[in-house]
Order: C-alpha cells, then sequence, then structure tokens
C-alpha cells in the first residue's frame, strides 16, 4: 500500500504533516513521490491564502478523475476556514482535523483499508490522547520543526489562523523539551520551534507553565550539556508580546541562533490599528533597537502587507520608510487578499489589483536595495554555514549561514550535506552570498 501527502502553507503544516505520515506509515503505508502510484492520496491545506485553496481544488479535481480508472481514497487536514471545509467535504473521502489525527486509523478501517500494524506496536497512534504525542517522521536528517502551540488568540483582522486552528494552546513545556533533545541526541543540526505567536507560549496556562524565555532558556541548556553544534530559531513571533527577556536568553546561548523574524505588516500606525495589530510603530522600533543592542550580529526578518483595505499611498509610504530604517535582511512581502472568515473580508477591497501589484514591487526594490546594502557588510569574512543541498549549477553546493541567509560555494564533496563548514564571503547578493570553502 502506497501514499503520497501534498502539504501546503507554513512550515507549521510541514510539521503537521510530518505527524501524518507517522500515522500512515504505522499503518504500513509507504511513502511514494509520484501521486499517480498513491494508494492513499491527502492534501495538508491552507486557507490563509486563496492561492493555495486553488491549488487544492486542481488536485481533488484531477484525483476524482483517476477514480474513474483506479480505486484510491483521498483526504484533506490542515488549516481550513468552516467554508471550504463545506466544499471539501463533497470533494474528497475524507475530511479530518489535526487534534483528530489519533484516530485516523480507525477512521480509514471504517472505509475498509486494511491496517498491518500490530496491536502491540509501541506506536500505536490510535490511542493517542494528543496528536502532538505522535512522533513525527521528519523529512530531513538534519533539519527539524518542533510545534510548541496551536492557534491564535490575536484575531488580526487580516488573518484566518484563529477560524481555522481556534485559540491558542500551549504544548506541554516537557514534551517539548524531550523532542528538542532527542532531535540533539539523533544529531539535528538545525531546528525551529514553531506556533502562530510563539512568545504568548504559556499564556494559556500561565498557571502550570513556563514563559517563552524560560523555555528558550531550557532549550539553550540543553546545548551546553550537550556540547553539541546546532541552531535553534523561533517564528512566529508577535511584536505585541515580544519583550526584552527573550532577546536576553537568546544572547546568553550559542545555539540559539542570531536571527529575528520579527513581522511588521505595515509602517503605518492607522493601518496597524485596522489590522488589530495591537502594537504601534513607537513600540515596534524599540523592539528592533533591543535587538540591534542585545544581538548586534542578528538578521532581521519580517512579515509586510501592501494594498490592504483603505491604504493610501502616504501610509504605503510609512512602510516603505520602516524597511529603510530596519534595515531588514529578507521581508516576506504579499499582496493583501481577503480571507472568508476574517474580519477584513467585510470590508470593500478597494485596493486595485494593479496598484497592489505596484505597490509590492516598490516594496520588493526597497528590500532588494536594503539587503544587499546589509549583506555587503559580511564580505571578505568568514561565515559558519550549514550545508543543505547540491546547488543546481554543478559542482557547487548551497547553505545558510547562522542568520538564514543562503550561500553557494564551490565543491565536490556530497558528504558536506548535513554539516557545518567554514565559508569566507567573496560576494554579496541582495539574499544571498557566494562564497569558498575554508580548509578544515
Amino acid at each position: 500500500m502506497t501514499y503520497f501527502l501534498l502539504h501546503l502553507g507554513c512550515q507549521m503544516n510541514q510539521s503537521d504533516a510530518e505527524r501524518v505520515r507517522s500515522v500512515i506509515e504505522s499503518m504500513g503505508y509507504r511513502s511514494v513521490d509520484r501521486e499517480e502510484e498513491a494508494d492513499l492520496l491527502g492534501i495538508m491545506a491552507c486557507s490563509v491564502r486563496q492561492k493555495a485553496i486553488d491549488r487544492v481544488y486542481a488536485r481533488i479535481h484531477k484525483w476524482n478523475q483517476w477514480k474513474k480508472n483506479k480505486s484510491i481514497i483521498t483526504f484533506v487536514s490542515g488549516c481550513i476556514l468552516p467554508a471550504d471545509k463545506t466544499s471539501f467535504l463533497k470533494l474528497f473521502d475524507l475530511l479530518f482535523g489535526i487534534e483528530d489525527l489519533p484516530q485516523l486509523p480507525t477512521i480509514l478501517r471504517q472505509y475498509g483499508v486494511p491496517s498491518q500494524l500490530s496491536q502491540t506496536t509501541p506506536n500505536d497512534t490510535s490511542s493517542t490522547d494528543s496528536y502532538w504525542n505522535i512522533e513525527p517522521s521528519y523529512t530531513s536528517s538534519f533539519e527539524a520543526y518542533v510545534s510548541i502551540q496551536n492557534g491564535c488568540d490575536k484575531f488580526c483582522t487580516f488573518c484566518a489562523v484563529p477560524y481555522t486552528r481556534g485559540r491558542e494552546v500551549s504544548r506541554p513545556s516537557q514534551e517539548i523539551l524531550d523532542e528538542i533533545e532527542t532531535l540533539v541526541e539523533k544529531e539535528y543540526k538545525s531546528i525551529t520551534v514553531l506556533g502562530q505567536n510563539v512568545n504568548s507560549y504559556g499564556f494559556d496556562k500561565r498557571s502550570s507553565e513556563m514563559k517563552f524565555a524560560e523555555l528558550l532558556h531550557n532549550i539553550g541548556e540543553i546545548g551546553v550539556r550537550s556540547k553539541k553544534e546546532f541552531w535553534v530559531y523561533f517564528t512566529s513571533p508577535h511584536p505585541h508580546d515580544m519583550y526584552k527577556d527573550v532577546l536576553e536568553v537568546v544572547s546568553s546561548y550559542p545555539v540559539l541562533a542570531n536571527n529575528i523574524h520579527l513581522p511588521i505588516q505595515s509602517g503605518d500606525d492607522k493601518i496597524l490599528i485596522k489590522m488589530n495589530r495591537n502594537y504601534r510603530i513607537a513600540a515596534y522600533e524599540k523592539i528592533v533597537n533591543d535587538i540591534r543592542t542585545l544581538l548586534p550580529s542578528a538578521t532581521l526578518f519580517t512579515d509586510i502587507i501592501v494594498g490592504f483595505t483603505g491604504e493610501n499611498e502616504a501610509q504605503f509610504n510609512n512602510t516603505l520608510k520602516a524597511i529603510r530604517k530596519y534595515r531588514y535582511n529578507m521581508a516576506y512581502i504579499a499582496q493583501y487578499s481577503p480571507r472568508p472568515g476574517a474580519a477584513s473580508y467585510r470590508w470593500e477591497d478597494d485596493i486595485t489589483t494593479e496598484v497592489k501589484s505596484s505597490r509590492f514591487h516598490a516594496a520588493t526594490n526597497v528590500l532588494k536595495e536594503v539587503a544587499l546594502e546589509e549583506n555587503k557588510k559580511f564580505l571578505n569574512e568568514i561565515q559558519r554555514v550549514l550545508v543543505y543541498k547540491k546547488a543546481r549549477r554543478d559542482g557547487f553546493y548551497e547553505g545558510k549561514t547562522e542568520g538564514r541567509v543562503p550561500i553557494q560555494f564551490p565543491s565536490d564533496n556530497e558528504a558536506l550535506i548535513g554539516t557545518f563548514v567554514d565559508v569566507h564571503v567573496t560576494e554579496a547578493r541582495s539574499f544571498s552570498f557566494a562564497g569558498e570553502l575554508c580548509a578544515p
């Protein structure tokens, strides 16, 4: 029996997909890269972006055509709005919430799917109380994502996550620390802790759980005890809950990587109010100043939405000013699109597609200028690099610095993948470096 699983959307969906894989493989299924060869076809969907939903419809239409000639079962899970769920129920054989993942073997057996899972197998996930207790089937041997939280309480007006994943629920800290310690023992080199708002971790269990800074402190101590080299990242924090103590902890432990992802979304206070972001530019700037003081070598990433409902030219220009002022190394820039369920869906989408596209390109161009200037500061320096893969260019490999900036260098040694190397930076580009491998 074979299966194919496609995950769309953010790293949270990727992390959830790794647990889905564990459950499916515990039933005796084998993963295949070609969907045409699969008996079980699944998608981890994402309702946050319309493009991702369009891809779901395209895929299930194709799969349902295949049913005319072969016996297959289709399923969908992930981050799905109620309206999309209603449509998917008519198209897929199965739809389940990620919290119901432990029951997936039982659900599939009701469809007549045999399970090769022994009743005494320790990984019998059908009796697991929480999907977090399911051990992920990591898709990489050196990079892993560790979920620490699910859901969101912020209710940004543009965002559908509170309606797809529900309110914030923090995973027990001991489970998180145990998973990370196991990954370190297995020689994982890059670990990213995930949540919709990681720095509000523990807020829902104030009397029984640690705060995010304390969680990071304990992760840092794992690094001290292990004496191993690895980098730990976190995403995404919300500026409203980003306190100085988090940055102080990051500055105290080498394994806590010097890279901060701090979504700004807009550089204009009135737009931030309309987005229900619960901070103003002055407060955001204070956090950036703390980052520059406590983590002077850290790269700074952000998220930006252009063309939000009612955004005028002056307000957009404030976003351009913010890019220049805060000196981002990377920004994930999106053109606003209304999502059913989000509060802003009720408002008129009054910025034309042409204006959104123009603002997207203008913001991207300013970002390219700033990022290039920042990256030039690393010219002729030696950077520690985690090697990820062969580059498309023959004879070259690609890795990332601690600040998550991609870098390519010539080599013919495939054994470097998944290891740390030192690379001399010889060329700086807007979003990447080129370099030469240093002698060991």
